[in-house]
């Protein structure tokens, strides 16, 4: 019975995370730019924190598959749950999108990542974001649980961080689930290759380095 609840939990932090972080896209997108791109950006590490706090100690809170695949490499996740988790978080990213999608039918892109220039430049650039995202997450996760005082707050201020800076140029998602809701509702999937391999790739590398490093 518990791992149906976590797997409930991340169906549920995941719509959090896309509904009010895609949400404040779409906000900005048709209201003329009224949340900003800090605004967006602080969004996104708020609701990150937040859903942290509230579920990290039970299910870990993952909301995202690069993540639990991650965890599972790292030996810190049973593989029995890798592919409900990740159904999961998939289903409340798509719940999240399709309901932003009859919230606000004027937005043309739903949140959705995409490049701002070259699309090898945002691949390289997301597997960057997720290696840095998933290396704090690793170093203070509790095994595969986000949870403690400070695992909100760092992982958190990360996403805020890299948010702030690298959002305009890539959409700086580090999230497959978080991108590939938002582009099949919208339509625009055109280049959901980048946000769906280079997430897993560059957590993946910092499961390696965190192995390397590790006491």
């Amino acid at each position: 019975m518990t791992q149906y609840k976590n797997y409930l939990i991340e169906l549920t932090g995941t719509f959090m995370l896309v509904f009010c972080g895609t949400g404040a896209m779409i906000v900005d997108e048709t209201m003329n730019g009224a949340v900003s791109h800090p605004g967006v950006a602080i969004t996104w590490g708020l609701i990150v924190m937040a859903v942290i706090y509230a579920f990290g100690g039970q299910s870990g809170a993952h909301f995202n598959p690069a993540v639990t695949i991650a965890f599972w490499v790292n030996k810190s996740f049973p593989a029995k749950q890798v592919l409900p988790y990740i159904f999961s978080q998939a289903a409340g990213a798509f719940l999240a999108s399709i309901l932003l999608h009859f919230l606000f039918p004027a937005s043309q892109f739903l949140g959705a990542s995409l490049p701002a220039g070259d699309a090898m430049q945002s691949f390289v650039l997301e597997i960057l974001l997720t290696f840095f995202l998933m290396l704090v997450v690793l170093r203070v996760a509790t095994g595969s649980k986000e949870q403690g005082l400070f695992a909100g707050i760092a992982i958190g201020s990360v996403v805020l961080l890299e948010a702030m800076f690298a959002g305009p140029v890539c959409g700086a998602s580090m999230n497959p689930a978080r991108s590939f809701a938002p582009a099949i509702v919208s339509g625009h999937t055109e280049y959901l290759w980048v946000y769906l391999s280079a997430p897993v790739i560059g957590a993946l590398a910092a499961v390696l380095l965190h192995q390397f490093i590790k006491p």
